[in-house]
């Protein structure tokens, strides 16, 4: 079996913990471990390590090699950059065409379709209807896997199985349904018959590629008789358009295996509420959070200590730079509102990125910042190197507050020099020098950059050397 695991969605509901940058898949907010890493953790105990595949794109390539690492002393090389953003259907597409192209797999494998960010235990027994699923497709179905409704939810597609067409561990689907309203979806849940849809597929490339060519033609035609460098070049021109809708919803050979387990795909501040724990009065917390007669809430800060009196049924969330406060029940709006903040020049970079941003040599966090200056705080990992680069608009002070740093700089007459610069220790980069910090050590290096000018933003920058191949 191969596993393919998608990681290149946004995550918009969970703003402001979730950014365009960072996305919900990366967040740490159950435990030490992000939702990518338990997903990759959970393919672990089926297959080995070189088995898995992770499609993502540019922005994220950085978060999941790191993440990675962090579970793992083996080296990961299986990672598909998509151009673009597309719906499912393209994105398991090219996925395929990968372990197909790079001979990864037998035409009668199974592939394992998981998404990256989602909450699923007991792993024993997802592990045990994943077999299930293995067997149904190497018979020829597209499996779906089906959760067990616990409440009439209306932000989850249905199926509808078929009871007199049992298979062994699954039935043939009878159709998809849309989410639903209340009334609709309290209708489902008495019937028995159906499930919530996952997301989660299993199938042999023989059977996929096969029904994507009987069901989605103008998918289809566009990787047929190519490479997949050429399907990943031409990818821009695939139809935005899920897997459901150009697969699954037309072929006859769709089954569903029902899973009776804890799932969720932490798609709202509602979903996370339930994940959490809570106190006796109902709260669910975490961060800095006092409440005193208040009931039923979901309340997280990152930094600010909050404090609350009698409020209930609230969703509070502080992010250092955005406070979000709803009622519980509005979390689908979340998303509505990412589109205004969008929409708005004023406050369009706080759906982008968090007052951290990770790099691939590290992060930095924005401390302050006014028209003339702004300070952060740095840290690179060890052996990682900033770009050589240089700034037209603004100087740098750089003060090492842990570890060692090696600064490599343009002298007067033009030439590279390199310099240690030690804790307590500073060094002043003035304008259009040629510049690259670097952490020559085995601790992460962390300084303080002030940097002062009459233009400080990002793009700011002119790289002439990068390993990370930004140029």
């Amino acid at each position: 079996m191969k596993v393919l695991i998608l990681s290149g969605g946004g995550g918009t509901r969970l703003f402001p913990l979730s950014r365009d940058k960072y996305p919900k898949q990366f967040i740490k907010i159950f435990d030490e471990e992000s939702l990518l890493q338990k997903t990759v953790k959970r393919a672990l105990r089926l297959v080995d390590l070189k088995d898995i595949l992770i499609l993502t794109n540019r922005d994220y390539v950085f978060h999941v090699k790191n993440q990675l690492k962090e579970i793992s002393s083996l080296d990961f090389n299986n990672i598909i950059l998509e151009p673009i953003r597309r719906n499912t259907a393209p994105a398991i597409t090219v996925g395929v065409l990968y372990l197909i192209d790079k001979n990864m797999i037998d035409p009668q494998e199974a592939i394992l379709v998981l998404s990256s960010d989602h909450l699923i235990h007991p792993d024993e027994r997802f592990l045990d209807y994943v077999i299930a699923g293995e067997n149904l497709a190497k018979i020829g179905y597209i499996v779906t896997f089906g959760i067990k409704p616990t409440e009439p939810e209306t932000g989850y597609g249905y199926i509808e199985i078929d009871p007199a067409a049992e298979l062994e561990g699954g039935y043939k689907v009878k159709r998809f349904h849309e989410k639903p309203s209340v009334e609709k979806a309290k209708e489902y849940i008495n019937s028995g018959l159906h499930f919530w849809n996952s997301g989660m597929f299993c199938f042999t490339p023989e059977t996929f590629i096969e029904e994507l060519k009987q069901c989605s033609p103008d998918i289809f035609e566009k990787i047929y008789g190519k490479s997949f460098e050429e399907v990943l070049e031409g990818f821009k021109s695939m139809p935005d358009i899920s897997i459901d809708y150009a697969v699954m919803e037309k072929t006859s050979k769709s089954a569903v295996v029902p899973m009776d387990i804890y799932w969720s795909d932490v798609g709202s501040f509602e979903a996370l509420y339930q994940v959490l724990e809570k106190d006796e009065s109902g709260n669910a917390s975490k961060g800095s959070v006092y409440n005193l007669g208040s009931k039923n809430n979901l309340i997280i800060s990152k930094r600010s200590k909050v404090c609350t009196i009698g409020v209930e049924d609230l969703i509070v969330v502080e992010a250092d730079d955005v406070v979000l406060i709803t009622k519980k029940g509005e979390g689908q709006k979340v998303k509505q509102l990412v589109s205004v903040l969008k929409g708005n020049p004023d406050a369009r970079s706080l759906t982008e990125v968090h007052t951290t941003d990770h790099r691939p040599w590290g992060k930095f966090t924005l401390l302050d910042k006014e028209d003339r200056f702004k300070i952060k705080r740095i840290t690179v990992n060890p052996q990682e190197s900033l770009s050589l680069q240089m700034h037209y608009h603004r100087s740098e002070h750089w003060i090492v507050v842990k570890g060692t740093a090696l600064v490599v700089y343009e002298d007067e007459d033009g030439q590279l020099r390199e310099r240690f610069v030690r804790e307590n220790e500073s060094v002043y980069i003035p304008k259009t020098t040629k510049h690259r910090l670097i952490n020559p050590g085995k601790i992460p290096l962390e300084l303080i950059e002030v940097q002062v000018g009459e233009y400080v933003g990002e793009d700011d920058i002119v790289r002439f050397e990068d390993r990370y191949k930004r140029v």
